[in-house]
């Protein structure tokens, strides 16, 4: 299995924010929303951050922290975790204005055509900085874990 964690830990990360989204998610709405264990986009903790920075994490942990796959995987983490509180949630905030616009402009028949634009796309600062500690935190105990097997 330590031949595998370059790959595993991430995936792990991954898979397990997702399902710590779902549970947060479900405990705060009072409703098991199914879809939101496939669905990675928004919410707390950001998933595709607690994946680049698990693999960060785990470079950093095999290689140290003065190599080029380190750094590469930083920079790389960087810009996925700016993207996810930039780009990302700008855009859902256009798709909410857009969808109330919608909304309100059209009416009877032509909405049933209108398929409503996804609005959870991007992170505020707080999940993508959860996201990093998560991913940086599972990374080291699944490491551990991995060297004790």
């Amino acid at each position: 299995m330590k031949n595998y964690e370059l790959v595993l830990i991430p995936l792990i990360s991954l898979v397990s924010a997702q399902v710590l989204k779902f549970i947060i998610e479900s405990i705060s709405t009072r409703k098991l929303n199914w879809g939101r264990l496939f669905n990675g986009s928004g919410g707390m903790p950001s998933s595709h951050t607690t994946l680049v920075f698990s693999l960060t994490t785990i470079m950093g942990i095999h290689y140290g922290i003065s190599s080029s796959y380190f750094a590469i995987s930083l920079v790389f983490s960087l810009v996925v975790s700016y993207d996810a509180c930039g780009l990302r949630l700008e855009s859902g905030k256009q798709a909410a204005a857009i969808n109330q616009l919608f909304n309100e402009l059209i009416q009877g028949d032509k909405k049933k055509a209108y398929h409503k634009l996804k609005e959870e796309l991007g992170h505020n600062p707080i999940e993508v900085l959860c996201g990093i500690i998560y991913g940086s935190t599972i990374a080291y105990f699944l490491h551990v874990l991995f060297h004790l097997l």
